[in-house]
């Protein structure tokens, strides 16, 4: 059921995104009394879903969700009809057209995703506003990743700068170490704060542990809901309980009891708690799942930041998100030529989990607008059978004056989705290999 709503919301968005940026494109060739002979949510290769007919244009749904197109006529695309380009040009078709209007055809899609990212943004800052997790208030300092602990930093520790960047958020830590090449991070342990150097592979290490999580809270493990017949009702844990440890383990923290747990999954466990200040000792039947059935209390010493903007005052804060997500993103392009950067390349299954398992309308939409933002970049990059390789010999076109050849850029194209198509089989193989072979 997790997989399927996952999945219905990363269709729903893509199908959002690709519509819109296919209307981009439609938009200004009809601007520009170009003929678009074909308007479609996903490829249709053999036959199509659904499809009507209006005035020139076949509007439809094909079966390959992989994208979609508007097939405008006169241009060499991913179509490659060649035989209409054999023709004499005529006046409706992209190829007659002047180059500053084929540009603008060109870039439409990237234009209105781009666009729709910010408008995105800026609505949802309006409608649910602005709120995060202020680092200042870990009381009992952040819990780190296994590969943190190899270069000196302890549980416990709070991480306050990465180089000279103010640590607001926790996953600020990760995120300036690898965008930024951190080289030292400031460290504050009980009363004390020092500077500890980070080693240059630093940032390969993380992406090769495959973390999701470098850093988080530290909060004390106080049981505050248990679920009715579970294992842990069973062994007679009660809300209010303070859990000291696991089998001797100390478990004073969460991340550690949950560990425990799992890690003594279908086995006899003997749990250590404190109940109205008296010390007890439980023992727990733990299912092969790695789930005893409890809720632990949200501690009340996290702050939390909010910030609520009027609907104008929303505008420029959601612009200013855009940007800044679109710089992160283009930063991150440069992990991706790294031996273990190559190795984190997703596909469908990457992007399905950037969405819960739960519907959430803010997950939701914030999401949509990071892949609307994506989109629009990856589609500029001048690469052919993408938005960006049209512009790249258009903008020749217009500095040199000559056109290149329709058999050159035949074979660009070919080229070009020969590429793409090869990245996509090792994006979405990559997914495959996660779900079945990574531990």
């Amino acid at each position: 059921m997790d997989i399927f709503i996952k999945t219905i919301q990363l269709i729903l968005s893509l199908s959002i995104l690709v519509i819109l940026h296919e209307f981009g494109h439609f938009f200004f060739a009809k601007l520009f009394k170009t003929r678009v002979e074909k308007f479609y949510l996903f490829f249709n290769p053999w036959f199509s879903l659904f499809k009507f007919k209006k005035g020139e244009t076949e509007y439809g749904i094909g079966w390959l969700p992989l994208g979609g197109y508007v097939k405008i006529s006169g241009m060499i695309d991913e179509s490659m009809d060649k035989e209409a380009l054999k023709q004499p040009a005529q006046p409706w078709e992209f190829r007659a057209k002047p180059a500053w209007q084929r540009l603008l055809i060109m870039v439409g899609g990237v234009l209105v995703n781009f666009i729709t990212a910010l408008v995105i943004f800026w609505l949802v800052l309006y409608t649910w506003g602005q709120a995060y997790y202020d680092a200042d208030s870990a009381k009992y300092g952040f819990y780190y990743t296994p590969v943190a602990h190899e270069v000196g930093i302890h549980d416990g520790d709070r991480i306050t700068y990465v180089d000279s960047f103010k640590v607001v958020t926790v996953s600020d830590i990760a995120k300036h170490i690898l965008l930024e090449d951190a080289t030292e991070v400031t460290i504050v342990r009980g009363d004390s704060t020092f500077k500890l150097t980070l080693p240059e592979d630093f940032g390969q290490k993380i992406m090769a542990s495959g973390v999701k999580t470098f850093a988080d809270f530290q909060i004390p493990t106080v049981i505050d809901t248990v679920v009715p017949k579970s294992a842990a009702a069973e062994a007679g844990l009660m809300k209010g309980d303070s859990v000291l440890s696991v089998n001797g383990q100390p478990a004073v923290f969460f991340h550690q009891f949950r560990d425990l747990i799992i890690s003594n999954a279908g086995k006899d466990i003997t749990l250590d708690v404190v109940r109205n200040g008296q010390k007890i000792e439980l023992t727990v039947d733990v299912p092969k799942k790695g789930i005893i059935g409890v809720g632990n209390k949200q501690p009340g010493f996290i702050k939390v930041e909010r910030h609520k903007y009027g609907f104008w005052e929303a505008a420029p804060a959601g612009i200013k998100k855009g940007f800044k997500i679109l710089v992160d993103y283009v930063k991150q392009l440069k992990l991706i030529f790294t031996k273990e950067g190559v190795k984190q390349l997703g596909g469908f299954g990457t992007m399905g989990n950037l969405f819960p398992a739960s519907w959430d309308w803010y997950v939701f939409w914030s999401n949509t607008a990071l892949i609307s933002l994506i989109l629009a970049f990856m589609n500029i990059l001048p690469i052919p059978a993408l938005d960006g390789g049209h512009v790249l010999f258009l903008l020749y076109e217009m500095i040199t004056g000559r056109k290149p050849s329709d058999k050159f850029l035949e074979y660009a194209q070919v080229a070009g989705m020969i590429l793409l198509l090869g990245l996509l089989l090792y994006a979405n193989g990559n997914d495959i290999f996660k779900a079945f072979f990574s531990k």
